[in-house]
């Protein structure tokens, strides 16, 4: 006796993820840490701006590090799940995560750029400048590669189950 459920499409979906091989969320997070990290480091050596290198280690990486391991456990635990993931184009879902996390690097940017002032210590927001283009930055660059990189393992893991994927 064959069961409906088994068959659905949707039971492919979420089942596919019990076997996924491929995606391992340290490896990920350190390579959404050392790509930008390193860019910017070069970037920064090439036109001797000694701020731009030290933001490669600290305001870039570490948003990188951040948004690509909170995205890294949704996508773990949830991502599979949503049909308005896993069912559009690879690209636009990537683009779509992009301009969320872009978003919540400007809002980040915000507060932390509000912070000091509230506390009193307007004297040292001059440190906080560069956190207007690192923070978007760091996660449109973080969740760009998480994303691709997840739905890639996806799209492979469930071919080999036998999904029909595009």
């Amino acid at each position: 006796m064959k069961h409906s459920h088994k068959t659905d499409p949707a039971y492919a979906l979420a089942s596919a993820g019990s076997e996924e091989k491929g995606f391992v969320l340290w490896r990920e997070v350190l390579m959404a840490y050392v790509s930008p990290a390193v860019m910017a480091g070069i970037g920064g050596l090439i036109t001797g701006d000694r701020s731009l290198q030290i933001a490669a280690l600290t305001t870039i990486g570490g948003t990188s590090v951040l948004i690509a391991w909170l995205l890294g456990l949704w996508l773990r635990k949830r991502g599979r799940s949503k049909r308005w993931f896993v069912e559009p184009p690879r690209l636009l879902v990537v683009v779509m995560f992009a301009l969320v996390c872009a978003s919540l690097g400007f809002f980040a940017a915000w507060v932390t750029n509000r912070v000091p002032d509230m506390i009193g210590l307007s004297d040292y927001s001059i440190w906080f400048d560069r956190v207007w283009i690192d923070f978007p930055l760091s996660g449109t660059i973080a969740s760009s590669i998480m994303t691709w990189r997840w739905r890639k393992v996806f799209e492979e893991n469930y071919t080999l189950n036998g999904g029909d994927r595009r």
